[in-house]
């Protein structure tokens, strides 16, 4: 673990298009803190531990998701996640990860989700300390693959309700 004290954090960035609904629309799904496992693939939980959703300090339990490091192991991946702040005018939040066994350290995120033509962009920022066993590839494929698949989802679930309610 020591070897990687001096190197300069991991950092980058992951886009995801979402094509028809609007920023407005997507937000509450994003802003829902304690609800990410409607979204992001393979995580099978997401609880909260304290606070009420969408308010800082308030801390989410997930578990179950796969990582590009799992090798096909049988490991139930977990983190404990604090939101760190939220700007309902802006569309962005940021968290950090606080507690976990997949090896994040000083791990902090924002999301935002940016209004364009045709929809909108979901964009998702990411700093971490190097972690143990990965390369910053792999995680770039995690958060990029993890967007991808929320990005459409929650395209799907708003393009559904649109459709029940006319």
């Amino acid at each position: 673990m020591a070897h990687h004290e001096n190197q300069p954090k991991w950092k980058g960035k992951a886009n995801a298009k979402v094509e028809g609904p609007k920023a407005e629309q997507v937000w509450p799904l994003l802003e829902d803190f304690f609800g990410l496992n409607k979204w992001f693939p393979t995580l099978s939980t997401c609880l909260p531990v304290e606070g009420i959703s969408g308010q800082p300090g308030c801390v989410r339990y997930c578990a179950g998701f796969k990582t590009p490091v799992n090798n096909g192991e049988e490991i139930v991946n977990w983190t404990k996640q604090k939101l760190l702040s939220i700007d309902k005018t802006e569309l962005t939040f940021s968290y950090s990860i606080i507690d976990g066994n997949v090896g994040f350290n000083s791990y902090v995120s924002t999301i935002k989700v940016v209004p364009n033509e045709d929809g909108c962009n979901v964009e998702w920022l990411y700093e971490v300390e190097p972690v143990e066993g990965w390369t910053q590839e792999d995680l770039k494929t995690f958060i990029t693959s993890g967007l991808l698949v929320m990005a459409k989802r929650m395209e799907e679930a708003l393009q559904a309700a649109q459709t029940s309610a006319s």
